[in-house]
């Protein structure tokens, strides 16, 4: 931790917020992981630069988000590492919505799909094979490149 700039009391001290936050056994997963040392260095310049109670403002939306307790315990540290992230990285005024229920719309899929509808081809029909940026497209072999006897 002294290496990345963390010295023993502010680890304690943040140490000491995450426990504010969270329930011991999500306190001691986090503090356990192996990210732990980067998170504590982001957690210890919040709390430089607004006070311990400004990294509880961040750490406050751990306590509503729930993404990283649904699924396997196999992976709770991993979304638990995840969620901790978000929350640092969001200011604290903005909701943080958990990453994993991410909803696609149909419409915007389909603004980016690679095929050409019928409607937008103006009446003439789809290729079969999707449409291949020209950068991507199979190139003619060059003239005389070829084997010749």
């Amino acid at each position: 931790m002294e290496q990345i700039g963390v010295n023993r009391l502010a680890h304690a001290a943040i140490v000491g917020v995450v426990k504010d936050v969270l329930p011991e056994t999500q306190v001691g997963l986090l503090v356990g992981a192996r990210q732990w040392p980067l998170l504590a260095a982001r957690m210890d310049r919040i709390r430089d630069e607004g006070g311990p109670a400004f990294l509880g403002a961040h750490l406050a939306r751990l306590q509503a988000d729930t993404s990283f307790k649904d699924g396997p315990s196999s992976t709770t540290v991993g979304r638990l590492v995840d969620a901790t992230l978000r929350s640092l990285t969001t200011p604290p005024s903005t909701p943080a919505a958990p990453a994993s229920r991410v909803r696609v719309s149909p419409a915007a899929a389909r603004s980016r799909s690679t095929t050409i509808p019928a409607a937008a081809a103006g009446g003439q029909p789809t290729a079969a094979e999707a449409a291949v940026p020209a950068h991507r497209q199979p190139a003619a072999p060059a003239r005389g490149a070829g084997r010749t006897r």
